[in-house]
């Protein structure tokens, strides 16, 4: 760094660090004021804790920078500001870098397991009796012990006006930027953890991977849709999947917790005989 630099500049420059991170989480776009829509990805850095990094323009990221889930990637962040999350950084964008190939499936998802499995909270309900005690953490992997249902809600079909002049401001930028389509359902997941007076839980779920089966399979099956989706994220995921659930709070309301990915290699061929 330039010795001649001010002191307000070091302090700007000393807030960046390098991080390398594994992403296991993106959920899908919401509109924003900065930056028009935005995801918020999840992470787990080379030294096995949490990241968030957020907000993050996914879209209009170059496809050098486009990373995949699964992906390992380095980038510059900093402490958010306006996010008390402990876990949440900003990311500068342009520092970006994809660093290696997706950690594949194989072997039962070995690969991934070694990284995803170690972060596993002991239960839901813990990771909220610790939330409200301490603040933290508000990031988390959990694995139910009973998935009830999946729940398809309907919601509003059109963005807001609020939220239509957030993603117009795309379309000053680039005039071919495509508009973000609005889902017309939240998805909710009922089901209890290993705690042993669990009360239930009802989360939603805001993984992209299955908002994209939603627009995909409407696209493909049209009013078969909802078939399709309750086989793959319903059945598959209670009956042949091994799943546990990424889970993180909202901004704004750090005691709110959601569902924002779902973690799911197949059952073991023992596991799948108890259910016969």
């Amino acid at each position: 760094m330039d010795s001649t630099a001010t002191t307000s500049e070091r302090a700007v420059f000393d807030r960046w660090e390098t991080k390398r991170a594994l992403i296991v989480v993106k959920t899908y776009p919401t509109p924003a004021w900065k930056g028009g829509e935005v995801v918020c990805t999840a992470a787990i850095t080379e030294e096995g804790q949490w990241l968030r990094l957020f907000p993050i323009p996914y879209r209009l990221l170059g496809t050098e920078s486009q990373f995949e889930k699964y992906q390992w990637i380095e980038a510059k962040v900093t402490k958010a500001s306006s996010d008390a999350r402990p876990e949440s950084y900003n990311v500068d964008m342009d520092s970006i870098k994809l660093l290696q190939p997706r950690l594949t499936t194989a072997m039962n998802w070995q690969s991934r397991k070694a990284i995803v499995i170690p972060l596993l909270a002991p239960s839901m309900c813990w990771l909220r009796e610790q939330n409200i005690a301490n603040n933290r953490p508000t990031l988390g992997l959990v694995k139910p012990s009973v998935i009830k249902r999946l729940r398809i809600e309907p919601t509003k079909a059109d963005w807001s006006p609020a939220e239509m002049a957030r993603l117009n401001q795309l379309r000053l930028i680039d005039s071919t930027h495509v508009q973000l389509e609005k889902v017309p359902y939240t998805f909710f997941y009922d089901f209890d953890c290993s705690t042993p007076d669990c009360p239930g839980h009802k989360m939603s779920c805001t993984d992209w991977e299955m908002t994209q089966a939603f627009r995909s399979w409407t696209e493909k099956y049209g009013d078969g849709w909802e078939v399709q989706f309750r086989n793959r994220f319903d059945s598959e995921m209670r009956e042949k999947f091994d799943t546990h659930f990424y889970v993180g709070t909202v901004h704004g309301n750090p005691h709110n917790w959601v569902i924002v990915g779902l973690f799911y290699p197949p059952k073991t061929a023992g596991e799948q005989l108890n259910l016969l």
